[in-house]
């Protein structure tokens, strides 16, 4: 069952990390979070501010793992993955980058930007977290959060 947690327009990259914070407070231990969008939607500012918000540091250190294709940071709330997926050429390049640990630990969180990279590997139940840029307005963005 599919159920809505957020729809929210965001006017711009602050409006987004405080949005990241209403979010984080809903995310629970082993939740998967799956977030979608086009190039430039802000996935990445989305994720850096969950990993912000969930280590209780808004002034942490948080580099997009665009090279590495995978972060990791210990935090009070269990390990958080953060993986950046665009560079994945084959879904089964995911177990060398910490998937199965990110999955089996089961207290943590994982942030999976670019998820349609896993095609069969990608798991049934997470949150999917959809940002896209809003038509009469393409400075503002679109976020949806549904809990799968």
């Amino acid at each position: 069952m599919r159920k809505i947690l957020y729809k929210f327009q965001s006017q711009s990259e602050e409006e987004t990390i405080s949005f990241a914070g209403k979010l984080a407070k809903e995310i629970k231990a082993g939740d998967i979070l799956l977030l979608r969008g086009a190039l430039g939607m802000g996935k990445t500012v989305l994720a850096r501010a969950l990993i912000r918000c969930l280590c209780n540091d808004l002034d942490m250190e948080v580099p997009s793992p665009t090279f590495t294709l995978a972060q990791a940071y210990d935090s009070d709330f269990g390990m958080i993955w953060h993986f950046d997926l665009y560079r994945l050429c084959d879904p089964s390049e995911v177990y060398e980058i910490g998937w199965e640990e990110a999955l089996g630990e089961g207290n943590g969180v994982a942030l999976v930007e670019w998820p349609e990279r896993l095609e069969y590997l990608l798991p049934e139940s997470a949150v999917n977290v959809s940002i896209s840029a809003v038509p009469s307005n393409p400075e503002s963005r679109l976020i949806e959060v549904v809990r799968s």
